[in-house]
């Protein structure tokens, strides 16, 4: 346990201004989400304030403790990372799921929550990727 709490220290003491432009980057990601999915009526968080511990703090320190795992291994890590958070939004009644939505409809309500978990799984690759590019961009220095 020692050595884990060691690891995420190391992983999680980055520069503040790469965190800020993770934060950012995830709270701006969350926005456009929970809208498209209130708007498509396939998902939405139950409070508007979900976005924040949902995609700031949950999803920024995974992302940082992923970021320099080749894609298939932070896919993988991000997979188990969301379906938990998935499983616990849903059982919890903190999201909501439009009855008959499009998912339901073209995966089958049974799989509705895998199918999320499998399409958000995708955001720490891809999260990662993108803060490098605009951190890099805008500092000139490399993550």
């Amino acid at each position: 346990m020692q050595e884990f709490i060691a690891f995420a220290k190391k992983k999680l003491n980055v520069d503040r201004r790469l965190l800020l432009i993770y934060c950012l980057v995830y709270f701006i990601w969350g926005l456009g989400m929970n809208w498209f999915g209130a708007q498509m009526e396939i998902a939405k968080f139950t409070f508007w304030w979900q976005i924040i511990t949902c995609y700031i703090f949950y999803m920024v320190p995974i992302s940082l403790l992923l970021r320099k795992l080749p894609f298939h291994m932070q896919y993988a890590y991000g997979l188990i990372a969301m379906g938990v958070l998935e499983f616990l939004g849903y059982a919890l009644q903190t999201s909501y799921a439009y009855p008959d939505n499009l998912l339901d409809q073209f995966f089958n309500i049974r799989n509705f929550s895998l199918a999320m978990a499998l399409f958000f799984a995708l955001y720490f690759p891809a999260g990662n990727w993108l803060v490098n590019k605009l951190y890099h961009n805008i500092f000139s220095v490399e993550v």
